[in-house]
């Protein structure tokens, strides 16, 4: 069987229990049915306030996803392939690695002030290490063979990082990218919940104080589908496509 279809028959039969769990509870305002979300939903739809929340939300993890990549992939590449460095940095990539995100998020609210850059800055730095373990883990695979025969045949250094070392860091890539994704987006709800006055934390901070069940399970199932779908429609194909030529 297809593995969209499994897909799609996994979710059908959680919405099935979603329905069977509101139908014995019996209390909309405690666990509405999805049948229940489907106006509120539309409403914030048409209204726009769906569409811009979600837009905030979306350029907030762009922002974050792509600086920890960066950062990340640089930090993990040299600790990699330089032992003494990577001795000197360890203990630090430890300490950010069991720093809870909350910490961070308060920590650059009060240095930086509640703005989008102290967001993006506390949701990057929360995932630099993360990253930058996946890589060094990479760097130190590096066929040492390909390296003596670059040297031999005197490669250039960027033809050398170009046609060697990106191929064989590229699992690893794909790889801190799919984690990345799936933590930052969920860090970054907790930092607009905290302190941003817009976006899909914001709003589920909202209707929370209002007690409004329904509609914080619509801004948040929202923002959960658009994510699931950049996963399966983006990460996993490009994942897929850079290990083909390990499986070939």
């Amino acid at each position: 069987m297809a593995t969209p279809i499994i897909r799609a028959i996994s979710l059908m039969a959680l919405l099935c229990v979603w329905f069977l769990l509101a139908a014995i509870g019996g209390d909309p305002t405690v666990l509405p049915s999805p049948a229940a979300l489907v106006e509120p939903f539309w409403q914030e739809l048409v209204s726009g306030e769906l569409v811009y929340h979600l837009t905030m939300t979306v350029a907030r993890v762009i922002a974050a996803f792509f600086t920890a990549l960066a950062a990340g992939i640089v930090l993990g590449f040299l600790m990699g392939t330089r032992p003494k460095l990577d001795k000197w940095l360890d203990p630090w990539l430890v300490v950010f690695l069991n720093l809870p995100a909350l910490v961070l998020i308060v920590l650059c609210y009060l240095w930086i002030g509640l703005n989008d850059i102290a967001a993006v800055t506390a949701v990057a730095l929360n995932k630099i290490p993360g990253v930058a373990t996946i890589i060094r883990e990479g760097a130190r695979a590096l066929d040492p063979e390909l390296k003596s025969m670059a040297t031999v045949f005197r490669v250039r250094p960027f033809t050398y990082l170009r046609h060697f070392v990106v191929p064989q860091l590229a699992p690893f890539i794909a790889g801190a990218s799919r984690s990345g994704i799936a933590v930052i987006w969920k860090v970054v709800l907790v930092v607009e919940f905290l302190g941003r006055s817009n976006g899909i934390g914001f709003q589920i901070h909202l209707y929370f104080q209002l007690f409004d069940v329904a509609m914080v399970l619509v801004y948040s199932l929202s923002f959960i589908a658009l994510m699931l779908s950049i996963e399966w429609l983006l990460l996993q194909p490009v994942e897929k496509r850079v290990q083909a030529w390990r499986l070939a």
